[in-house]
């Protein structure tokens, strides 16, 4: 059985990467979690896996200085949220990487290079491991020097009977609430949660999602068109979904041009 550890600073994030994985790796033993770079790599020499999952980005000691102190212990993925990190290190050929939240289909096709990678010895990652280094080293200089622009929500999470489940935003047809809930709507199901509208239009991003009525925010990408009723309301057609949805005077303006 291949055993790996799992690090990263966010308790959800390692959760949902562990449900993601006994999807589609059910014979993947996850013999240990850390917090942060250090007790990843505590981890490493303790129970000795197959596998690391880093998260490049941790407090303390970062992913790239843990795998470094790992060396050719084991083989390296890497968690990220930043897809600038992720194109850099899969381009040298020698690590592969999960964007935050997991995707199945992404994860499916990692887990799948994995594999055959581990077959091999684990590849010398130091000329990738200066670059990355050298990267979050600049990152955190323009952070130190000037006020970071806020990062928008990209996943919600929420509860679905016993379980907790990370919902990419990117995949949220629209939101909608009522007095105590807000119904978070994908093509292929709904969860409810008990953030507010006005938070939720406060933390995405506006590019993406218009909010279209004072308890109602529709991703625009899922936007098929917009009609109006025998009373002349304005209503969201939403691509997938039957449902349409009333756009209140105080947002007609967005619909301009249609």
């Amino acid at each position: 059985m291949t055993r790996a550890i799992i690090a990263d600073d966010e308790r959800l994030m390692r959760e949902q990467l562990r449900s993601r994985l006994a999807e589609v790796w059910p014979d993947l033993e996850i013999v240990a979690e850390a917090r942060n770079g250090r007790e990843a790599v505590d981890a490493v020499r303790e129970f000795k896996p197959d596998l690391a999952f880093l998260d490049i980005r941790m407090p303390g000691m970062t992913g790239v200085e843990a795998a470094r102190e790992i060396g050719d212990g084991c083989h390296v993925v890497f968690i990220t949220a930043f897809s600038e990190y992720a194109v850099e290190a899969f381009e040298q050929g020698a690590v592969d990487y999960v964007l935050k939240p997991a995707d199945r289909e992404r994860l499916e096709l990692t887990v799948s290079r994995l594999r055959k990678r581990l077959t091999e010895k684990p590849a010398d990652l130091s000329a990738l491991l200066n670059r990355l280094a050298s990267h979050l080293d600049g990152m955190s200089s323009v952070s130190a020097g000037s006020t970071p622009e806020p990062r928008h929500l990209q996943w919600i999470q929420a509860s679905m009977g016993q379980q907790l489940r990370m919902i990419p935003v990117a995949e949220v047809l629209f939101f909608t609430s009522d007095e105590k809930y807000t119904r978070v709507q994908t093509e292929s199901f709904e969860a409810l949660i008990r953030k507010p509208i006005k938070e939720l239009v406060e933390e995405l991003d506006p590019e993406q999602f218009w909010q279209i009525h004072r308890s109602t925010i529709v991703n625009v990408k899922a936007i098929a068109g917009v009609t109006r009723d025998f009373r002349g309301r304005q209503l969201v057609q939403v691509k997938n979904c039957s449902e349409k949805l009333e756009v209140s005077r105080n947002y007609t303006h967005l619909f301009k041009q249609m």
